[in-house]
């Protein structure tokens, strides 16, 4: 009290840095049970196939465990602030995806497809950890924008040199080994789209003229977009490969809304994009051949020649029911040669149910998530983009393949992140998993040591 009767107030204590958890052990913990559960899903396949526990068993989970830590270790050293999460659902949804691979090897005596996977799991995993190693600073990535762009044309069509597979220009064989060089330029592509995107937001969003409802840029501008989409129709033509048309052309339509804030851009992309599908579906038959058995998938049952693989995938999703089949015991095998990569979604969903299916979609959503949540939290405008597109890259596959596999949209061939079989698709899912990693450990620990009012 004063003599004048006035309270004075309290002295402010001082202010303090705050330092934030850096949460390694909830992503160790996370990761013991992503490779537990793993573990028991190979069991279970065993014991509903052969009535024991696999063999290998043992040295299945040994595997998965000591790569899945070796990666937490390289996490923990170069980066302490990373999101817990990412690591752990990538572990999970790939062991998930080798337990669905093993089960299918069972039904298909004379193809053997797990051993390999595990194989290119490996070198997934070895990849992220020189990812995280070695990449220091997201924004070293920028100055390459160039060089990324123009290695991802190049990778995009080496495959029109080589002959079709299954009716698409998508694959390089030689010597019985194939690569699929679309799964590298998706990233390559990314990292150049984030890199263009930063640099001109602002002429696409506020220069040039405005038409109707939205403001369109100078042509100089424009021009890298136009580009873009003729890039992914001439995708579509020369390699009838429809799944990347759309993956490319998707992941800049929202890129580009998110680094100008235009709605507009969304319709242009989604007219631009309609327009290319009318323009060349009728003339590639291969592209026509997926809508029409998208329009009327059990056209091949009634003029008798027996259910195509989109109605038995149909019929595998119909027979999984709430809580599935079990591990085993399903039949999705009879959908034929693309059961373990196009359409192994159809055996998660018949011998899993709508639960299990939920919970890996629900997976998939958790690491679109975070991606996402590290890219608002960054404040440079490349690394922002950067994650949107590489989490964007995420969630356009799983919507692409799982719309084709359960007839909401014609098929594509691509294969589901991390859970189907091809060795170029897990790899380069791997590396969207590290440059995720390396992002968030850079958008938290720039607040890490902060002076807090």
């Amino acid at each position: 009290m004063t003599k004048a009767g006035t309270t004075l107030a309290a002295p402010e204590s001082p202010t303090s840095a705050v330092r934030l958890p850096r949460r390694r052990g909830i992503e160790l913990a996370l990761i013991v049970l992503a490779v537990l559960l793993s573990v028991y899903g190979y069991c279970a396949v065993g014991l509903a196939r052969t009535g024991t526990v696999p063999p290998g068993a043992v040295g299945y989970g040994a595997g998965l465990g000591v790569l899945a830590l070796v990666a937490h270790l390289a996490v923990r050293l170069r980066a302490p602030y990373a999101d817990p999460l990412p690591l752990p659902i990538g572990v999970l949804l790939n062991g998930l995806g080798l337990v669905l691979i093993y089960r299918l090897d069972l039904a298909t005596p004379g193809d053997h497809a797990a051993p390999a996977q595990l194989v290119w799991s490996t070198l997934g995993v070895g990849l992220f950890i020189m990812v995280v190693l070695i990449l220091r600073d997201h924004r070293v990535l920028q100055r390459y924008a160039y060089v990324c762009v123009a290695a991802a044309l190049v990778l995009l069509l080496l495959p029109i040199l080589f002959p079709a597979v299954n009716g698409a220009r998508i694959w390089i064989r030689i010597a019985g080994f194939s690569i699929q060089p679309s799964e590298f330029a998706k990233v390559l592509l990314a990292v150049f789209f984030a890199a263009y995107l930063a640099a001109n937001r602002n002429a696409l969003a506020y220069a040039g003229r405005r038409l109707w409802f939205m403001q369109f840029p100078t042509g100089r501008v424009l021009g890298p977009i136009v580009t873009i989409w003729l890039v992914s129709v001439g995708v579509l033509i020369l390699e009838r490969d429809l799944g990347t048309s759309l993956l490319f052309f998707g992941l800049f339509v929202v890129m580009l809304y998110v680094a100008t804030g235009r709605t507009g851009w969304i319709a242009v992309g989604l007219v631009l994009a309609a327009f290319g599908a009318v323009a060349v579906g009728p003339l590639e038959p291969h592209v026509h051949g997926r809508i029409e058995d998208w329009l009327h998938p059990f056209a091949s049952i009634d003029a008798g020649q027996g259910p195509n693989q989109l109605a038995q995938s149909l019929f595998a999703f119909a027979a999984g029911g709430i809580l599935g089949s079990g591990l085993g015991l399903g039949h999705s095998v009879l959908i034929g040669f693309a059961a373990k990569s196009d359409f192994i979604l159809a055996t998660a969903g018949e011998e899993l149910g709508l639960a299990g299916l939920s919970a890996i979609f629900i997976l998939y959503g958790l690491l679109v998530e975070r991606g996402y949540r590290a890219g608002l939290a960054l404040r440079d405008p490349f690394g922002r983009l950067l994650a949107i597109g590489l989490a964007s890259i995420v969630a356009l596959q799983v919507f692409v393949i799982a719309g084709g596999v359960t007839g909401l949209i014609p098929l594509t061939g691509m294969a589901m992140p991390f859970l189907a079989q091809g060795g170029s698709s897990v790899v380069t899912n791997w590396a969207i998993v590290a440059l995720l990693i390396r992002v968030s450990d850079s958008a938290r620990s720039q607040y890490d040591g902060q002076v807090a009012p």
